[in-house]
């Protein structure tokens, strides 16, 4: 059953019963999306109830709804040893007892709750896409394709990145009109590159490279470690950071000792504030195999950093002008490459940490982001 305790007593401004937003997660980990919605919820308070419903049980983001936000996380149902066909007549059924206001999905991994959905008409629906895994970083699977076109052909969608507003207009083949383009935004007086730095880093000389990810395949975080092997190799000095927790970890250790990188790397594992880990850095890199318009890559900038990437999503789109000789092919040694210069150049580095945070002030604005969001939750279309 769901225990909806905690959610129940939220009130609009008016008095009247806030409604009920339930949002599946495939999981609630810390990440860029589960992110953006606690920075929403914070941000319009008791506007709405909330109910999350992490797929994987895993609530850690849960920690950063602020106190007095009608919330609660709820355990996933057991659909255990149940067919494709029972689980989502199943999920239809609760959505059915349930009868939230409005459902918000994520990402290929709630896409049963997005067809289960149609057994519950009269909830307003909303789909947020915000990239894909190490299974489609290189091309859509097919299945997946016709299964998103029926799915969500009649589904508000949320897009924060052109690459998957193309995708959504030409391969998915939905609507234009169900399509809604709104950018990711940054805390700017969060992220600023002024104020408290983590202490971080192993000890020694050089400046500090810092990335700040889940520690999973499609990080390309191993891409990372070759890349700084190489820059070792040929006379380089700097030290590296790796900041966030995930099931990589021990293999990146590994291979960090097998590139002889001992003493020059540090796994600092996940930090309560990320904005003062930003302001230790001296070089942000971005790594990934697929992203599409990365939050690490905005904090990066509001926080003053000049910043190294490879070529993925929406990233050349996003940096100021003057930092876009640093985006590489995913490839070591172009990698390796476009890192050099800024290691060995601290002039060029404050110039392109100045030109980034003016961007983000510029064109990432965060408000914007919420109020856009705010308008497609109140106002998603019914299934």
């Amino acid at each position: 059953m769901m225990d909806m305790a905690m959610v129940e007593t939220g009130m609009s401004r008016d008095g009247a019963k806030a409604p009920m937003v339930l949002h599946v997660f495939p999981s609630f980990a810390v990440g860029g999306a589960q992110v953006r919605f606690a920075a929403l919820a914070n941000r319009f308070k008791t506007r709405w109830r909330h109910a999350v419903l992490p797929l994987d049980g895993n609530d850690a983001c849960a920690a950063r709804i602020d106190a007095g936000i009608p919330f609660a996380v709820l355990p996933p149902p057991d659909l255990g040893g149940l067919g494709f066909a029972r689980r989502v007549l199943r999920i239809g059924a609760l959505l059915r007892q349930w009868r939230p206001d409005v459902l918000v999905t994520g990402n290929w991994g709630s896409m049963e709750w997005v067809i289960a959905r149609r057994a519950a008409p009269g909830i307003r629906h909303l789909h947020i896409e915000d990239g894909f895994g190490p299974d489609e970083a290189e091309t859509q699977l097919r299945r997946r394709v016709l299964m998103r076109r029926w799915a969500l052909r009649d589904s508000t969608v949320i897009l924060p990145s052109t690459r998957l507003r193309r995708l959504a207009r030409e391969e998915w083949q939905l609507p234009p009109k169900a399509l809604h383009y709104i950018p990711n935004g940054v805390d700017t007086a969060r992220f600023r590159p002024d104020g408290p730095a983590a202490v971080l880093g192993p000890p020694g000389e050089g400046p500090l490279i810092g990335t700040v990810a889940a520690l999973r395949p499609e990080k390309g975080l191993d891409r990372l470690l070759r890349s700084c092997a190489i820059l070792l190799r040929t006379g380089s000095v700097f030290r590296l950071v790796v900041v966030g927790g995930g099931p990589e970890r021990h293999a990146l250790e590994r291979l960090s000792e097998d590139l002889g990188l001992q003493g020059h790397v540090h796994f600092a594992g996940a930090l309560p504030d990320p904005a003062a880990a930003y302001r230790a850095f001296d070089i942000f890199a971005l790594s990934s195999s697929t992203e599409q318009m990365p939050f690490s890559v905005l904090e990066a900038m509001a926080s003053g950093l000049p910043v190294v990437s490879t070529d993925v999503g929406d990233v050349r789109a996003m940096l100021a002008g003057e930092n876009l000789a640093h985006i590489a092919p995913l490839d070591d040694v172009a990698f390796a490459a476009a890192l050099r210069p800024l290691v060995e150049d601290a002039t060029r580095r404050r110039a392109l940490g100045l030109a980034n945070r003016a961007k983000a002030l510029r064109d990432f604005d965060q408000e914007a982001m919420f109020q856009a969001h705010a308008a497609l939750i109140d106002g998603a279309r019914s299934g």
